[in-house]
């Protein structure tokens, strides 16, 4: 790469002369066009509830009747806490109707982390839906928050959905908003520390939609969307419920992660979103029914080949998949050949919350593993000479952090967004992401080591749940692991083989002073509870430097290569 930072060509995202419209428009067209056709999907037992553009059209009003009933001030904040369901849906159009600003949370915060979102995003009304563990999450509703609970909520104590349906009638007309005001404030995970809530205007949800239908093939047969990462993040609020609104296409939910299987199955979706972790639970499901040297064997016979992957891809519930995309995590490159083999290409999306979630993607047709792909058209990419990190610029990069402008002044300077991730960008434009600017830290030689790309090849060993890659102030790094539930119901010994084989290969083509001198098999569960974890299970490096920093020491002395906490 030259000198001065590298620019990727910008191409317009939108036509100048072609009119935006807020989702909640895009929304009212297909409530008319499509009004018996089915626009959600909710599984109970061996049924589908049923709910068509219409009545999706219909509660929604209801609720946005009683959001307006509650006298609120303008654009107040409203807020979800849920697991996906069609309600979710109904519920976030409701608050677009009713001219407020939707501040969806995740569902599998602790009491504190649900106070501490609820009082920063200054919260008015609180809608309780679908959930795990409502009683360790109920103590974090304090103050005068007004609560209405989904008819699927464990939430007893607080007005029903249903009441509200019964007593307000549905909103008249088409109400639109502005363009410019805010139309949602999407918290990210924490992982660096306390939640930011990103403010998203009507028209950034609208423009980063024009460069998505360019990449996504939405119109050109009808979609079907199975919605099972949390609503509340970015990726799938973009990828399911905007592209389900813009296509008319039907999103079908899960009704549990013991019928995740059969419903994703019932599915079928054309167009599918997961991240690393379900792809490679996806594929040890099939290696335990056949192993990978029949696999193999059944792939190369001519006649059988196509029948085979028919086969498996259909009862992955994947069989009629259009675009497979992952996200969240660099995909092994095993993986990506894995399901090759299968006909299946799995597209990298690279973004973040304060960016819509698109930054690039991988052109279907030239397709480029070990890379995370090309810039949507209408971002300016570069990457800063002296630090590599990766800078973007869009028209739907965000308007800032909620009430935390300090905040904002860090990351958005000059008109780029700061992503914190570093990169290169290859001959071809392709972007690689090399690790965290925040993660790098610094051994006893006085090396730096970026953690990032270690971590990503030991994450091909299906042993491993997540993976921390530490040192600060050691020698040489160490690798804490977690292991799986395959991990887990190995033999010791299996395992230790297993790690001991993998660092063998990871630091024979590591630099010295990266190469991983120990692996350890933490005992403490790494989770939200001791948030350690965040809601999308990433992992503080903090909390992690706090738990084990001193007890890294001994360890290192130790002579095993792998070792049992």
């Amino acid at each position: 790469m030259e000198e001065h930072m590298y620019i990727a060509e910008k191409k317009s995202a939108n036509n100048e002369n072609e009119k935006l419209e807020s989702l909640i428009e895009k929304f009212y067209h297909k409530e008319k066009s499509l009004k018996d056709k089915t626009f959600l999907r909710q599984p109970k037992g061996d049924s589908w509830i049923e709910y068509s553009w219409q009545e999706v059209g219909r509660q929604a009003r209801c609720i946005a009747s009683a959001l307006i009933a509650m006298n609120l001030p303008p654009k107040s904040n409203i807020g979800i806490v849920s697991k996906n369901c069609a309600h979710w849906i109904m519920n976030d159009l409701a608050i677009m109707m009713s001219g407020h600003v939707s501040v969806p949370f995740y569902p599998n915060l602790n009491a504190d982390q649900l106070e501490h979102v609820l009082e920063h995003g200054e919260v008015k009304v609180l809608f309780v839906g679908k959930l795990d563990n409502w009683d360790l999450m109920k103590p974090g509703v304090i103050g005068d928050i007004k609560c209405v609970a989904y008819p699927n909520s464990p939430a007893t104590e607080y007005e029903n959905w249903d009441d509200l349906l019964q007593k307000h009638e549905p909103l008249e007309g088409d109400p639109k908003p502005n363009l410019q005001e805010i139309a949602t404030i999407i918290y990210t995970s924490g992982t660096t520390g306390r939640p930011k809530g990103v403010m998203v205007t009507n028209e950034q949800n609208a423009t980063v939609m024009k460069s998505v239908e360019q990449i996504i093939p939405l119109y050109e047969t009808e979609q079907r969307f199975f919605s099972f990462l949390p609503l509340c993040h970015v990726a799938e609020r973009g990828v399911v419920e905007t592209c389900s609104i813009y296509s008319g296409g039907t999103i079908s939910f899960v009704e549990s992660i013991d019928t995740f299987v059969k419903n994703l199955q019932d599915t079928q979706p054309t167009i599918f979103f997961a991240v690393p972790r379900i792809w490679t639970k996806f594929q040890l499901g099939v290696l335990e029914k056949m192993p990978q040297k029949k696999l193999d064997f059944l792939l190369k016979t001519p006649i059988l080949s196509g029948i085979i992957k028919k086969k498996i891809l259909t009862k992955l519930g994947l069989g009629k998949v259009v675009m497979a995309f992952t996200a969240a995590a660099p995909t092994p490159k095993s993986l990506h050949l894995w399901y090759q083999k299968l006909g299946l290409k799995l597209l990298e999306l690279y973004g973040m919350t304060e960016n819509a979630g698109a930054c690039t993607v991988m052109p279907p047709q030239a397709f480029k593993l070990e890379t995370i792909g090309i810039p949507y058209p209408g971002v300016d990419l570069k990457i800063d000479p002296k630090t590599s990190e990766i800078l973007m610029m869009s028209d739907w990069v965000m308007k800032g952090y909620y009430r935390e402008p300090e905040m904002t002044a860090e990351v958005l300077k000059n008109g780029y967004l700061h992503t914190g991730d570093m990169g290169k960008v290859d001959e071809d434009g392709y972007l690689k992401i090399t690790g965290r600017v925040k993660d790098i830290f610094k051994t006893a030689k006085g090396e730096y080591v970026v953690p990032g790309p270690i971590e990503w090849d030991f994450s091909a060993d299906a042993y491993i749940e997540q993976i921390c890659v530490m040192g600060t102030g050691l020698p040489q790094p160490i690798a804490l692991v977690q292991l799986s539930e395959v991990g887990k119901a190995a033999e010791k010994s299996a395992v230790e083989h297993s790690f001991s084989t993998l660092l063998t290969l990871i630091n024979a083509k590591t630099v010295d002073y990266q190469k991983v001198k120990k692996v350890v098999i933490t005992k403490d569960e790494w989770n939200i509870e001791n948030d350690i974890i965040t809601p999308t299970m990433k992992i503080k490096r903090n909390k992690i430097d706090a738990l084990y920093l001193e007890k890294a020491e001994k360890w290192y002395k130790q002579a095993d290569v792998v070792l049992w906490e």
